[in-house]
């Protein structure tokens, strides 16, 4: 009898643990469900519009939308796998000279924003520009009709400068893969009459074939949500056909309805690529130190290889930071006009309250997922991270509509209770600017920190626990001392991509805000890149800074030993 009692009371003890309110639960539940607003918003004004447009997009222009946005989608797929997987390949395995310059240099194009790249090259080739003016002076042409040029401003030229700075996602990737790769496999292919070409094909390229599908996600995911490109040369993706149809037909319904689209492709991208991960899985089983076996280069293939490294670097980011470096000292009095200060201070504020506030969220998700241990609570926080999947101009749909309803109840009331008008609290103001960049990057701040407290042994918190320290003071007494270096990489993370984030930025800002990448772009649009040079050159600079982090990460997982093979 009475070990019975004692079970009950033991029953009861654990279903009272079990239901006791977990604040760290409770928080990543709070946590997700913000993060979720937005989308759940853009689909509820999808679905049920205030005037229902759908019939009419698409039997007019949402077909050519969608296609244009696949064209530009596949189009910048092959060519960041043709450059990324060429170069990480010749890098890593082959020997030629100026190798050890290329492994950092061709990460380089990283820095540089699409929108930016595509002001330069559009200043460079149109008809005006100097290399048209300089055929004509050569040939003797005069007009258009004496000769033919490539058009810039168009979606081949759109193709052609996202490939030149998105191609670095795919070559991180492709290169951390091969290196990781242990020499033994190379052997076995070479011991079987593989040449080096034959065992890249069928031996290396597919256990690389994981990483390079996760690069090829991170580059469509960042083709989609890119505006400033393709408005600027004139290509209607889903992206500017969400502005016109927002903007100049001033329907929030429609705009929304192309958003539900929009997430429709982002949905495929990320089923689509961990579906290719799931069925595709390598593993090297071996236990021979990870040395890269090097193959040297000689004659025209050596010239071949500086070729491939060269040119993308050169396109990417030599000719575009050389032009704006020269616009900017040129026109250094009219750059540094009245605007540009006040659009770079806002910038750095913006970016610097964003990157704080995303850390400070994306810790508490990691510690709790890490305290708890819990699927649920994991599930919750990886929710919460796909902010990152969602373009920008999306966000800013699924942001305006609650903030804006949250606006007119405020100033109703105040208006019927006390005769006064609130105006804009939360809509058209920084605080949208700065909830939707913190939506967007939070993934780059749980994913840095999770990696950080999972190097940190959990012999530290049960220590920490033996002396009587709660959850919340071994996390700052005992995990924040050890990972302070990985909170300082997801806040620059940060801070750089806010610092170049555009679509959620115009249609967020207040009016007359301008940060850099607004400052920019409404120059550029005007023909006037020489008097927002030194913007855009802020915005490349600042981009400089996780270039250089993930060089130095690369740098220290390089094997410390090499072998050659002529």
């Amino acid at each position: 009898m009475i070990g019975i009692q004692a079970s009950e009371a033991n029953a009861r003890t654990r279903g009272t643990r079990r239901f006791r309110p977990d604040p760290w639960a409770a928080g990543a539940l709070l946590i997700t469900a913000i993060v979720a607003l937005p989308v759940l918003t853009v689909l509820g004004a999808a679905f049920f519009p205030t005037e229902n447009i759908w019939p009419h997009l698409w039997e007019t222009v949402l077909p050519g939308y969608i296609l244009a946005t696949l064209e530009l989608m596949a189009g910048v797929a092959a060519g960041t796998i043709l450059i990324g997987v060429s170069a990480a390949w010749l890098v890593t395995t082959c020997d030629f000279p100026g190798r050890r310059i290329f492994e950092w240099a061709l990460v380089l194009p990283l820095a540089m924003p699409a929108y930016v790249v595509a002001y330069v090259y559009t200043d460079i080739l149109e008809f005006a520009g100097p290399v048209q003016a300089l055929l004509r002076d050569i040939f003797g042409w005069r007009t258009v009709q004496d000769y033919w040029f490539p058009e810039i401003r168009s979606l081949g030229g759109a193709i052609v400068v996202m490939t030149m700075t998105l191609y670095p996602y795919v070559y991180l990737l492709t290169r951390s893969a091969f290196l990781e790769q242990s020499s033994g496999v190379g052997e076995a292919a070479r011991t079987l009459g593989c040449s080096p070409w034959a065992a890249f094909r069928r031996v290396s390229l597919p256990m690389a074939r994981p990483s390079i599908v996760v690069g090829v996600a991170l580059v469509l995911m960042e083709t989609l949500n890119d505006f400033g490109t393709v408005d600027f040369f004139a290509v209607q993706t889903l992206t500017t056909g969400m502005f016109n149809v927002w903007l100049v037909m001033n329907n929030t319904g429609g705009g929304a309805q192309i958003a539900v689209v929009m997430l429709v492709f982002v949905i495929f991208l990320l089923v689509a690529e961990r579906a290719a991960r799931r069925k595709r899985g390598y593993h090297d089983t071996s236990t021979r130190p990870r040395l890269p076996v090097r193959f040297e280069l000689r004659g025209g293939r050596k010239a071949l290889a500086l070729l491939v490294c060269a040119i993308p670097i050169l396109i990417g980011f030599v000719i575009p930071a050389g032009l704006l470096t020269s616009y900017a000292i040129e026109f250094y009095d009219v750059s540094l006009n009245n605007r540009f200060p006040q659009a770079a201070f806002n910038s750095i504020l913006l970016a610097a309250l964003a990157a704080a506030i995303a850390v400070m969220i994306g810790l508490f998700l990691a510690y709790a997922v890490r305290l708890r241990k819990s699927t649920l609570l994991r599930n919750l926080a990886r929710f919460a991270s796909l902010g990152y999947a969602v373009p920008g101009a999306v966000l800013a749909i699924g942001i305006l509509f609650p903030f804006g309803a949250f606006d007119n109840a405020v100033d109703s009331f105040m208006r019927g209770a006390f005769g006064i008008s609130t105006g804009l609290i939360l809509s058209g103001t920084i605080i949208a600017i700065l909830f939707a960049y913190v939506v967007r990057f939070l993934a780059l701040a749980y994913g840095t920190l999770e990696a950080g407290l999972g190097r940190v042994t959990p012999h530290m918190d049960d220590a920490a626990r033996t002396l009587k320290h709660g959850p919340a003071q071994a996390l700052i007494k005992v995990n924040l001392p050890i990972i302070r270096g990985s909170m300082m990489t997801a806040g620059i993370l940060i801070f750089v991509d806010c610092m170049k984030e555009l679509p959620a930025t115009l249609l967020l800002r207040p009016f007359n805000f301008d940060t850099l990448a607004t400052y920019v772009y409404q120059f550029a649009s005007d023909e006037l890149l020489e008097e927002c040079a030194l913007g855009a050159l802020t915005i490349v600079a600042a981009g400089i800074i996780p270039v250089i982090l993930l060089t130095r990460v690369m740098g220290r997982n390089r094997p410390d030993q090499e072998l050659s093979v002529v």
